[in-house]
């Protein structure tokens, strides 16, 4: 995992990278990546206030939790990065330059990564990196 902060600490880095990304001040590389990530999300820019760490995000209320989708990207990215499933970065290259839209690719895989990860906490299992690429691969 990237982070190991508690849910609000882990907010706030997000909050705090955009506004260092938006006052020109000198971001770190990891910030610099959160802040990427949440300047191609403005729809979340409203929960990065104070107001929004607090904020509850269940499935019952129908919303994504921001966090959680745009911490999933930082996950793809890494992934695509590191080659790591061996055979991913190869994988999304294949996908963006069938959609021509990389963001668009990225929340493809997003919804195979969330489901391949619900799935090994619910059986308290490591994620099966075979069926995930697998997935990617019908994608």
């Amino acid at each position: 995992m990237i982070f190991g902060q508690n849910r609000d600490q882990l907010r706030r880095m997000y909050a705090d990278a955009w506004r260092k990304l938006t006052s020109g001040a000198v971001l770190t590389p990891l910030e610099s990546q959160i802040a990427t990530v949440v300047q191609e999300h403005p729809e979340y820019h409203r929960y990065l206030g104070e107001d929004g760490f607090s904020e509850e995000f269940t499935p019952e209320r129908g919303e994504t939790n921001p966090f959680l989708h745009m911490g999933l990207h930082l996950a793809i990215r890494e992934q695509v990065a590191t080659d790591r499933p061996a055979g991913i970065a190869a994988l999304f290259e294949g996908l963006v330059e069938k959609s021509g839209d990389k963001l668009e690719t990225e929340h493809r895989m997003i919804d195979v990564l969330a489901e391949v990860m619900w799935e090994s906490q619910r059986s308290n299992a490591p994620p099966d990196e075979r069926a995930y690429l697998e997935r990617l691969k019908a994608l």
